[in-house]
């Protein structure tokens, strides 16, 4: 069975929506999930040996959070290069941290970045029925691309 890490950082309780979502979608097609937040991840041990990664992190000032910049350095010292990858975030006006997470994901790590892109969500759809959908339709994308 294959294994994703869905690793996270949530201000209002959004990005952590979105990764329940995405682990649904993830769970629907067979994938075993675990979800982490990053402030509880304090080395890379800790996030390695997954098939498939998801990082999510809200827009803040147009910007990724501090902690989440932390973390994607960290997560620089795995072997990541051809893993499978996905980024989220929800924002409220301009949605640029899951198309870095995304870039990063890309070029820095080499990974195996869904077709999809990055998945961002604005706030208020991030509840909706259409919200989670998009979601957990994400978190398949991921998981077909293992199976």
């Amino acid at each position: 069975m294959a294994k994703a890490v869905i690793c996270y950082t949530s201000r209002t309780g959004n990005t952590e929506k979105m990764a329940n979502y995405i682990a649904e979608g993830l769970r629907m097609k067979a994938v075993e999930v675990d979800l982490k937040k990053i402030s509880d991840i304090k080395e890379e041990s800790q996030i390695d040996g997954y098939d498939i990664y998801a990082f999510g992190c809200p827009t803040y000032h147009r910007d990724l959070t501090g902690n989440m910049k932390t973390f994607l350095f960290m997560a620089q010292n795995l072997n990541l290069v051809g893993k499978i990858g996905g980024a989220f975030g929800p924002y409220t006006h301009s949605g640029e941290s899951a198309p870095m997470i995304y870039d990063t994901m890309q070029f820095v790590y080499k990974m195996d970045t869904t077709d999809l892109g990055a998945l961002s969500l604005k706030d208020a759809v991030v509840e909706t029925d259409e919200g989670a959908r998009a979601c957990q339709d994400y978190g398949k994308a991921l998981a077909e691309k293992v199976n």
